[in-house]
């Protein structure tokens, strides 16, 4: 058997009607959702899941997420996400992604990077003791012809936008969804720049957490027409994101 397939996921979808977006293109947020379900489902199929870990008293924590895509799956359109792990450091873990149209084309990729923290007190878990490391040997040497997430700096200090954290932005760790940063990032943009453009390169780096009732500031800074960096902080103070977003 080729251990190399069975290193990589394979996942199936397709665009539902109500994750499509008003152009009838799957949206951003949908696939990022998807990227990070697909992400559980591999390391759960091969032991160190988040299922697995809660027993342990230890969960997964994105660090940084970088999506490329020349084209968005439409409306009713099957497509299939493939995943891999592409290195495992002491602390970090790098996972990429493919998205494939129905044709089983490359439409898109992405890069990820995450940690292991214990629940109880929030450290690091060292992922080369973790099983005897035996993730290591999930490593796959797939290409992802994608940059790996830069380093994103904003300077302003004047908000653009203010967004107080609510029910629908809680998930189940009882912090701001990471996915929903991404939406309402995207919400800083005019519609009239989506009916133009598209969205080529998302980056996001996850900073620190925020929970419900916090007050979410959006600082945004032009780098050229089309590559916007924003920084999200909460009660005024600590930086909990930051975003790059690149249209075309």
């Amino acid at each position: 058997m080729d251990t190399t397939v069975n290193k990589i996921g394979t996942y199936s979808f397709v665009a539902e009607p109500f994750h499509v977006d008003f152009s009838g293109k799957l949206t951003l947020g949908v696939l990022g959702n998807h990227l990070l379900n697909c992400a559980g489902f591999h390391a759960e199929e091969r032991g160190f899941g988040m299922a697995t870990l809660n027993e342990q008293h230890y969960t997964w924590v994105l660090s940084r997420l970088a999506i490329e895509v020349e084209e968005m799956p439409h409306q009713y359109e099957p497509f299939t996400i493939q995943t891999w792990v592409e290195n495992v450091y002491r602390l970090f873990t790098d996972r990429n992604f493919a998205i494939l149209n129905k044709e089983g084309k490359a439409i898109g990729y992405a890069r990820s990077v995450w940690a292991m923290i214990s629940m109880e007190d929030r450290k690091p878990i060292d992922l080369l003791t973790l099983h005897g490391g035996n993730i290591a040997e999930y490593i796959c040497d797939k290409p992802c012809p994608i940059d790996k997430p830069g380093r994103i700096k904003v300077s302003t200090q004047e908000p653009v936008a203010l967004h107080q954290a609510k029910y629908s932005d809680i998930d189940v760790n009882g912090h701001v969804n990471s996915i929903k940063y991404i939406e309402h990032i995207l919400d800083l943009f005019p519609l009239e720049r989506f009916r133009q453009q598209s969205v080529r390169r998302f980056e996001m780096a996850y900073v620190a957490e925020s929970y419900y009732g916090d007050t979410l500031s959006f600082y945004q800074e032009s780098k050229d027409g089309n590559e916007q960096d924003i920084e999200v902080r909460k009660n005024g103070a600590e930086v909990v994101v930051r975003s790059k977003v690149i249209f075309v």
